[in-house]
């Protein structure tokens, strides 16, 4: 199964590497989001300095339907589909892969992001290690809800507008604990974001577990 993963998330990289739709296209939009509350806001800068741990997760979650999408657009093809069901692959294996693929993706566009807050808004990223620590089960739990239901809205013609509508509110929980804990990390007072990070775990592993248990069958139902 783990070599399955490494092989799907290798050869999704390796296409969005080719494509550089992520490079030239998503990044330039995330930053473009930044920049723009930063106008609508900085007016006021007590408000933007509360807003920008929101600001920031808001911006990876538009960033996390856009590499879904990117992900599931060559499944979409006709016979793709079918002769993934043909291989020896093993659907959790797939799940996973995809979901690696997107989690990598996210992490480059954070990196950015980051940077983006800090020039920008001027953040002090003093609790650097909560800011990790919250970072990457956020990032394994939107990617892999970003997967699962991917999956379900691959065979739909109309898979570029339902995706967001399936995704979006299911990682509410995600947007509501990581910003509580990059509030936390930013004020300065990580003890009180720690909690956050440990929920955004047991969503990452309850979405990790479901989506490898429940992907063949959703695979053979799109």
């Amino acid at each position: 199964m783990v070599a399955d993963a490494l092989t799907v998330a290798a050869k999704d990289l390796r296409l969005e590497w080719r494509t550089r739709v992520g490079l030239g296209q998503v990044l330039p939009f995330a930053v473009l989001v930044l920049v723009l509350f930063g106008f609508a806001l900085d007016p006021d800068r007590g408000v933007l300095d509360a807003a920008t741990p929101g600001l920031f997760w808001v911006t990876v979650l538009f960033v996390a339907v856009l590499a879904t999408q990117r992900a599931y657009a060559t499944e979409s093809a006709e016979g793709v589909r079918d002769a993934l069901r043909l291989t020896s692959l093993a659907p959790a294996g797939v799940f996973l892969g995809k979901a690696l693929a997107v989690a990598v993706q996210l992490v480059v566009a954070e990196l950015v992001l980051g940077v983006g807050v800090v020039v920008l808004y001027g953040a002090d990223p003093a609790g650097w290690a909560l800011l990790v620590g919250t970072a990457l089960p956020a990032t394994a739990g939107i990617a892999a809800a970003g997967s699962l239901y991917g999956v379900l809205a691959v065979g739909l013609r109309v898979r570029e507008t339902i995706v967001p509508l399936l995704v979006l509110p299911v990682l509410a929980p995600v947007l509501l604990a990581a910003t509580r804990a990059f509030e936390a990390a930013l004020d300065g007072t990580p003890a009180d974001g720690w909690p956050w990070a440990g929920l955004l775990t047991l969503f990452a592993v309850a979405y990790l577990v479901a989506g490898a248990g429940l992907y063949g069958v959703l695979l053979e139902e799109s």
